[in-house]
């Protein structure tokens, strides 16, 4: 079994890391987050943009889960399907499987979402909007409805009032305009004959592929710091995106046993708001956001970029417990003369070597830079270690020495095969 997570905050290159590995794979499960994940994979020159739909749908040899861990829009998901299929995809039941315990992303789950973070103003904390937090706020209060309750058009009724009824009582001290019960109803009956065949008990497959000895492969979602408990808190999505999370979102409690990759581009990036040590505001900045295409898959916003920030990244492999690292974008770092990493933080002429959890001090910490000297020529492409210029391999091994976690894998350009695989999985 293999896991692969992000160890920043998100946007890694999960998607094409998964894709690579998923090509000895039998399963392959996503086990927290929603629709407001983004994963992008170029095979062959043909682009597929993801968000609720595993990395491994595009391959003919997967089986790919949906677990209860995960929120879903059932309109996404039809959308997504349709999406992909028109690309020359084809989706079937024996290719994809939704856990039945997986709850539902309402139309007024995105009303709340947007109502919530307009209301922060200044403070907001960069949701997509998409409903996500509402999603699992309602599955914590245990009036939540789950992807199975399509199957059971009475029962999802009675569960469908109770939770408007709940939600209209602030949605009318707003002043604003009540949910309809029975036009919710009807747009999920629209759309409930598109869910329901792929609709399934992915614990128990999960459990027996286990028994079987296949070989399953869990991706994640977003990335370490921006996960609910230990990420840069309130700047964070509204899940766990750790490893830990695996076992309790998909019902496979061998997935611990996994081995972990952690995915690291080789400089840093994050959307929308929260603390950045190492967020760059001049020229270096926007030359990683221009050569990197740095927008978000599901945004289309904008992406801050910075120094590569070995504190962070080392945090997440402790909480993690990741075993190796698969390092992305290389290629985005050609032809600058020097490149810095971030080993540590000043805070009031302090020396600290972690990133406090007090939001009031965020703005007053300054990085500790090593300084490398960077290279001449391009990585791009490359699918050889030894083919890298000495710059870039002493890069990757002062990356190494920070970390402590060996790079396994490094990706030198959007595609599948351009690829330099150190070590052997599955």
């Amino acid at each position: 079994m293999i896991t692969v997570i992000g160890t920043q905050w998100g946007d890694e290159g999960k998607g094409k890391i998964v894709d690579l590995l998923a090509e000895r794979a039998d399963f392959i499960a996503r086990f927290q987050g929603g629709n407001n994940a983004g994963h992008t994979l170029v095979i062959d020159g043909k682009t597929y943009k993801l968000n609720l739909l595993p990395s491994g749908i595009v391959r003919d040899n997967t089986q790919s889960f949906i677990g209860n861990g995960v929120v879903v829009d059932p309109f996404a998901l039809a959308a997504e399907i349709e999406s992909v299929e028109k690309e020359g995809l084809t989706i079937t039941p024996e290719k994809l499987m939704i856990s039945d315990k997986a709850h539902l992303i309402l139309p007024i789950h995105k009303t709340l979402d947007g109502i919530m973070e307009d209301a922060r103003g200044d403070q907001n904390i960069g949701t997509t909007k998409k409903g996500i937090g509402p999603a699992y706020e309602d599955k914590v209060a245990r009036r939540g409805i789950r992807i199975g309750d399509l199957q059971n058009p009475e029962h999802l009724k009675s569960r469908l009032q109770s939770l408007i009824d709940h939600h209209n009582i602030s949605i009318k001290g707003l002043g604003l305009k009540q949910q309809n019960v029975d036009e919710i109803y009807s747009e999920l009956m629209s759309v409930k004959d598109k869910i329901t065949p792929y609709i399934g008990a992915v614990d128990q497959s999960l459990v027996k592929a286990h028994a079987d000895n296949k070989n399953i492969l869990f991706e994640g979602a977003q990335g370490s710091l921006l996960d609910i408990d230990h990420g840069t808190y309130p700047f964070v999505t509204s899940s766990n995106t750790v490893a830990g999370q695996i076992s309790a979102g998909t019902g496979l409690g061998a997935a611990r046993k996994s081995h972990v990759v952690g995915l690291a581009k080789a400089y840093t990036t994050r959307v929308g708001t929260g603390p950045f040590p190492t967020e760059l505001d001049d020229d270096i900045g926007q030359y990683l956001g221009e050569k990197g295409h740095e927008f978000g898959t599901v945004t289309g916003r904008k992406r801050r970029c910075g120094w590569f920030d070995a504190v962070l990244v080392k945090h997440s492999c402790r909480i993690s417990d990741i075993d190796s690292i698969a390092l992305t974008k290389l290629d985005v770092l050609d032809g600058l003369n020097e490149i810095n990493i971030c080993v540590g933080y000043t805070i009031n002429e302090s020396k600290i070597d972690y990133l406090p959890s007090d939001i009031t001090i965020w703005n007053t910490i300054k990085p500790i830079y090593k300084t490398v000297s960077g290279w001449d020529g391009t990585t791009a492409g490359i699918q050889n270690f030894d083919d890298l210029p000495i710059e870039a391999k002493n890069y990757i091994q002062t990356l190494e020495d920070l970390i402590e976690k060996p790079i396994s894998i490094i990706s030198t350009s959007p595609e599948r095969s351009d690829t330099i695989l150190r070590e052997s999985y599955f």
